[in-house]
């Protein structure tokens, strides 16, 4: 059965997890909730409250930097974790994960390193947390955070904010909910100046998430002693005073280790006249049970609301995973099957583009409705059927003999002509719908979230694609200019047989002269026609012109056809169709280098793996023991 003590084990393992994984102190928002909700000891002093002795006594190793002015300069988070008493005790730093540390001594001039690390050499502070796990069998399961020392001035080097800026580090922390304040006081100062008590009562005004130390007892004044506040009268908490003696400044320089100095701790309380009836409950033993208690009884009433913010996490993750997708299969033909999965993936998007399901699709009717027209529109057929133009090619087209009737070859040749301009807005309308279709393949790839894992079977698909398109573009340009050579290569006959009857309304304007011939022998001839007076050539051009306007109609209309049937359609049916003839084809490494995913977002599927091993894992033991009493 698991006990409440190996759920705070369990804890310090999320807080360690999460700090490894990324989660603490700009993280992703959902996972450091995580951290937030776990409870923790902030333990808050002024400089040379005797901090960082108190720590040491707790461990029970001397690991922490001293000197003078500010030693702490970024919040160190340290987690102590029990072992049995046959392991040996080690450290673990978070920047540090798969070095241990066995020599105390180094861990010290870590903390120092990696503290200039993001500092420098200055006397600056930063609040970007240092993680420290230690392991043995001399501490209890509990989560400290060492802060820097609160203090009143700004000593040389230092920025006049510093001040204000430890005060709001420190208050990040404790004010926090689920955070336990541990507020270090010298007992040689007045307990009405303490810095530590003052910032406490301000975050926690009931007093129920403080816990008082008093440290540097056996400093007093003699004939003085701390007894009013240890028993709660000069400030009353509602947690109890616990008064402690670290070692000296002696003690620390003749390296007396910490299991003698705690046994001269207990030595001295039990001795003191003053304190021997508070003796069971002082010490840094008794306050470090005590914490681990508390603790205890934090986290058995934090438990429904931890269990739930973690199941909250499993199903973001599990979702987020689902989204990333799953690791691929080594096995080839599942690797096949991955790809052509991918590519029906990107083949249902790009076709829902086309067919209005997602925006971009009414491009390529715009080319037909919008473009199309305008640039049938501008063509220069004023400049073409121009007066002075149709006079010169209709009489080219006569060569040495003028034409008797109508000049049909003139006709031609002006109608060939101008036909011969539908090429340009024909091959644009080609084009345009082209570069609609390339677009349409871009945003479709960058659309279809499976694919963002393979930046080089994208690319395989965008290369494949384009090349389909380039095929259709040439087939569908192909066919426009079929359309519009066809329409030069034989006329409309209606239109030429118009003609010899305009002419004979133009020579016979009274009719058949048959029906009265006695009227049409006294009458006047008609006027001769001119057929190379201006008039004549006006006629030519605005009969080309009107056959021409015709066409213009007609190619309006086919043109969209067929380059929806040579394009369009063929995108939609087949743009991918010989890319699966070619995948076909490959071998297992070739496939492989087509799943092979962005490195990145590799590293994010396995950070994602790992917190959710780690959130199911903490989720079953917290279900173990969640019932202890």
């Amino acid at each position: 059965m698991a006990t409440m003590e190996s759920l705070i084990g369990l804890v310090n393992r999320i807080q360690r997890a999460c700090t490894s994984l990324g989660d603490y102190g700009g993280g992703d928002e959902a996972f450091s909730s995580i951290w937030d909700a776990l409870p923790s000891v902030a333990v808050v002093g002024g400089q040379s409250s005797g901090k960082s002795s108190v720590l040491e006594s707790i461990v029970g190793r001397d690991f922490l930097p001293r000197g003078s002015g500010i030693v702490t300069r970024r919040p160190l988070v340290l987690q102590l974790q029990q072992t049995e008493d046959a392991k040996q005790e080690y450290a673990e730093f978070g920047h540090l994960p798969q070095r241990r540390f066995t020599d105390f001594s180094l861990v010290r001039q870590e903390i120092r390193d990696e503290t200039d690390r993001v500092t420098g050499k200055s006397k600056m502070i930063s609040p970007v947390p240092i993680h420290l796990s230690i392991y043995s069998p001399h501490v209890v399961n509990l989560t400290l955070i060492d802060l820097p020392g609160l203090t009143k001035v700004a000593v040389e080097g230092q920025q006049e904010s510093i001040v204000q800026d430890i005060e709001n580090m420190v208050r990040s922390y404790v004010e926090k909910p689920n955070s336990i304040i541990l507020a270090i006081s010298p007992a040689n100062q007045d307990i009405a100046t303490s810095d530590a008590i003052k910032l406490a009562r301000e975050v926690d005004p009931s007093g129920e998430r403080t816990f008082g130390v008093l440290t540097k007892l056996d400093l007093m004044d003699k004939g003085t002693n701390a007894v009013d506040v240890l028993e709660g009268r000069s400030y009353r908490l509602q947690n109890p005073w616990v008064g402690v003696v670290n070692r000296s400044q002696a003690d620390i320089n003749k390296n007396v280790d910490m299991i003698l100095a705690r046994r001269k701790e207990r030595e001295y309380f039990a001795t003191s006249p003053d304190y021997g009836h508070l003796s069971s409950k002082m010490g840094s033993e008794y306050l470090a049970k005590l914490l681990s208690k508390h603790l205890e009884s934090v986290i058995r009433a934090r438990i429904p609301s931890i269990t739930s913010l973690i199941n909250k996490s499993i199903d973001e993750l599990d979702a987020e995973l689902d989204h990333l997708g799953r690791p691929v299969a080594v096995d080839a033909g599942a690797q096949l099957y991955t790809i052509l999965e991918l590519c029906r993936a990107f083949d249902r998007i790009f076709k829902e583009h086309l067919d209005g399901g997602r925006p971009g699709g009414d491009r390529v009717y715009g080319v037909f409705d919008n473009q199309l027209p305008a640039a049938l529109r501008k063509l220069p057929f004023d400049r073409h059927l121009s007066l002075q133009n149709v006079k010169k090619i209709v009489s080219e087209a006569d060569g040495y003999q003028p034409h008797l009737i109508a000049p049909e070859q003139g006709y031609r040749r002006l109608i060939e002509g101008s036909l011969n301009y539908f090429r340009g807005p024909a091959e644009a309308s080609v084009d345009a719908v082209h570069f609609v279709l390339k677009e349409l393949v871009r945003k479709s790839i960058g659309e279809c979230q499976e694919l963002k894992r393979f930046p080089s079977l994208q690319s395989a698909i965008a290369g494949a694609s384009n090349e389909a398109l380039e095929r259709f573009r040439e087939e569908g340009k192909k066919t426009v200019i079929r359309l519009v050579e066809m329409e030069s290569s034989y006329l409309t006959v209606e239109f030429f047989r118009r003609l010899p009857q305009e002419i004979e309304k133009v020579g016979n304007p009274g009719g058949n002269p048959k029906e009265n011939p006695r009227e049409n022998s006294a009458a006047a001839p008609p006027p001769p026609i001119d057929r190379y007076g201006d008039g004549h050539f006006r006629r030519i051009g605005s009969n080309v012109s009107s056959y021409v306007h015709m066409v213009s109609e007609t190619l309006r209309n086919s043109i969209p056809k067929a380059v929806v049937y040579c394009q369009v359609k063929e995108a939609k049916q087949n743009l991918l169709n010989h890319f699966y003839i070619l995948i076909g084809k490959k071998e297992g490494k070739q496939l492989a280098e087509l799943l092979d995913e962005d490195p990145a977002l590799m590293e994010k599927r396995l950070q994602y793996a790992k917190r959710l091993e780690l959130y199911k894992k903490a989720r079953d033991e917290i279900d173990s023991v969640s019932w202890v009493r």
